[in-house]
């Protein structure tokens, strides 16, 4: 029984590949143009550019920006990490759905887009670059290379 036991939960350790090797929490930098400006999230957090707060995986926030009476709003995304497919191999070779569903349960297989996280002052807000608009990039990079080949 003892066995039995111990395999078990060598398993289930093993099994969240990506909770394992990364973490729940991210680091997420913060930088300006100009720098040494206060930043919020909607998370409440803050901090001072150029700065870095740790962040949990699966939450998507948007960060606020603050210059004199001037603000900069950029909104922050998740997505499976490049190596998503990787840890999914991973985890299926390893402890099966339980490791899928640590992870997916946890977060860890996500990282946050744009990361860093920049401000440009000199750029009206229609000009900042958030997550959901790299997304879109991402995508349209794909399928236009999709329809090339």
């Amino acid at each position: 029984m003892k066995k039995i036991s111990l395999a078990a939960v060598s398993a289930l350790s093993l099994s969240a590949c990506a909770t394992v090797t990364k973490g729940t929490n991210e680091d997420v930098q913060f930088t300006s143009n100009p720098s040494g400006l206060r930043v919020e999230t909607s998370n409440s957090m803050h901090c001072t550019t150029p700065c870095n707060l740790k962040i949990n995986r699966k939450q998507k926030f948007s960060a606020t920006f603050y210059n004199g009476d001037e603000t900069r709003v950029i909104g922050v995304t998740t997505r499976v990490r490049g190596t998503g497919g990787a840890a999914l191999a991973g985890n299926i070779l390893a402890g099966g759905v339980i490791g899928v569903g640590i992870d997916a349960a946890t977060g860890s297989s996500l990282d946050h887009l744009p990361n860093p996280v920049h401000a440009d002052f000199d750029k009206p807000q229609s000009q900042q670059i958030d997550g959901e608009a790299l997304l879109r990039q991402e995508k349209e990079a794909v399928e236009a290379a999709e329809a090339n080949s």
